[in-house]
């Protein structure tokens, strides 16, 4: 289990803050504090490994395993609320298996039963990381709503 926090990766910087800084120290502690505020919010299930998520709407269909293929409704967006993707903008939800994506989705998806929509709130360490992918930037903390339409096995 990796449990990150703020004052954990913000000592990084005090060891010798003349030979390294964190470019992005500012951003990494607001994510941080954004997760730690939200954890506390009624309704907001905190796992392990540090993903939140709330239920949105319970499903009662089947539960997906690791290794089985999904179709979803989703929508991701940043803690300041800018939308950064969505299946519902193009009217088509995704199919994927949950072996091939972000590991806050592969284990968020296990915890739903068909027809459920949840809202994730994935710390860096299970989404993209340290580095981002695409337009999503270093230590972003994504939140997403899913609807679990489908196990299709």
């Amino acid at each position: 289990m990796l449990v990150v926090t703020a004052a954990s990766l913000l000592t990084l910087n005090s060891c010798k803050e003349d030979e390294y800084k964190n470019p992005y120290e500012e951003i990494l502690k607001e994510q941080l504090d954004y997760l730690e505020t939200n954890s506390k919010r009624e309704g907001i299930i905190v796992t392990t490994s540090g993903l939140q998520y709330e239920i949105i709407t319970e499903g009662t269909g089947k539960s997906p395993l690791y290794t089985d293929k999904v179709r979803c409704h989703y929508e991701g967006s940043f803690i300041d609320g800018r939308v950064f993707d969505s299946s519902y903008k193009s009217e088509k939800p995704i199919e994927f298996s949950l072996m091939n994506v972000i590991e806050g989705w592969t284990e968020g998806l296990q915890y739903m039963k068909e027809g459920a929509k949840y809202r994730f709130y994935i710390p860096f360490y299970l989404g993209y990381g340290p580095n981002g992918y695409g337009s999503i930037p270093p230590y972003a903390t994504l939140i997403f709503d899913v609807e679990l339409i489908e196990v299709v096995k």
